[in-house]
């Protein structure tokens, strides 16, 4: 994390290339000086992002450049670090044969950033059915990271999702699980470590001296004292007492219909959520295209937009890249954040 008042360096990485990963990084490039976008690098074929950029009738030169010359090549170029396998892709029409071009970038720009080359990890989309395909074997790619993380390490890292925009942060506890899954894979244990990561990083990585978390109930009306559902009582009050006895300012639980409007999230800095919906739902209805995706508990800054590769809009010209562009300043902010 740098602290001397540069511009940091972000990765940016290719994404699924037959989605509107390539389109978004172009736009965002074009955007970088009426937006003040700091300077980032993609990972890919620079062959490939330039067809593309062709086929929009954009004149934009790439450089193909190491880490260390990408700050400098930014403002007249796309900086491109160039990857091992050559990318072939339609937009539109997903292929399982660009999937090791896909991964490549993913474990490139992790390893750059752990090494201490680039400053943060920024995300195009990926598709999840199309790296199944070819034998992906990681849930998705927050898992993906950690594991990546977990390796550096040595030991296991906990990756926590938040959602965030200037309206609101989410954290679903549970992530991509059946919803008839949720309440048995929801233990005490798994909220108090979320909530415990989710503290520490609006601490050391967002500023907030102490931070307020707020915690959803499961059932409806947070179990009403038992009688819609035990897990309330059971599993989510323990671990708000546990939190609270470790001096993190945390209520709940909290009936979820009433979690969000103005007023309520007023009282709070990050909800966490017991599954994806009852997270994802308030903020894309608040912040469809400014939301980011962050990833929590990870060694490096780790940011995506909070979409994903839209097949069906790839190569017609009108993806908007507000969330990406949104990603790419967040990112730039956390890194500017000295660790406490």
């Amino acid at each position: 994390m740098i602290s001397d008042g540069r511009s940091p360096l972000l990765l940016l990485t290719q994404g699924d290339p037959a989605g509107i990963g390539p389109e978004l990084t172009l736009r965002a490039w074009m955007e970088r000086l009426d937006l003040g976008i700091a300077p980032f690098a993609v990972l890919t074929d620079p062959d490939y992002i330039a067809s593309v950029a062709r086929s929009f009738g954009w004149n934009i030169p790439v450089a193909v450049v190491g880490p260390q010359d990408a700050a400098a090549a930014f403002t007249n170029a796309l900086p491109v670090i160039p990857l091992s396998t050559t990318v072939s892709a339609e937009p539109g029409k997903p292929d399982p044969l660009a999937a090791a071009s896909t991964i490549e970038s993913i474990e490139s720009a992790v390893a750059l950033v752990s090494s201490g080359q680039a400053d943060a990890v920024v995300t195009n989309p990926i598709s999840k059915h199309v790296l199944y395909q070819a034998g992906f074997p990681h849930p998705g790619h927050t898992e993906f990271l950690a594991a990546l993380a977990s390796a550096r390490a040595g030991h296991p890292v906990h990756p926590v999702m938040m959602l965030w925009s200037e309206e609101l942060a989410v954290v679903p506890v549970t992530v991509h699980i059946p919803l008839s899954a949720v309440s048995s894979a929801l233990t005490t244990a798994l909220i108090v470590e979320t909530g415990r990561i989710v503290a520490r990083e609006l601490r050391e990585r967002f500023g907030l001296h102490r931070p307020r978390l707020a915690v959803a109930g499961l059932n409806p009306h947070a179990g009403e004292n038992g009688a819609m559902g035990q897990e309330d009582d059971a599993i989510i009050a323990p671990a708000v007492e546990i939190l609270r006895a470790e001096g993190i300012d945390t209520v709940g639980p909290l009936p979820a219909d009433t979690m969000f409007h103005a007023r309520a999230r007023s009282r709070f800095d990050a909800a966490l959520a017991m599954y994806h919906d009852q997270a994802l739902i308030p903020i894309k209805t608040l912040a469809f295209d400014e939301a980011v995706n962050i990833t929590l508990g990870l060694p490096f800054v780790r940011t995506s937009p909070d979409h994903g590769t839209a097949f069906d809009i790839a190569g017609k010209g009108v993806a908007r890249p507000d969330s990406l562009i949104a990603a790419l300043k967040l990112a730039a902010r956390l890194t500017r954040r000295p660790s406490a």
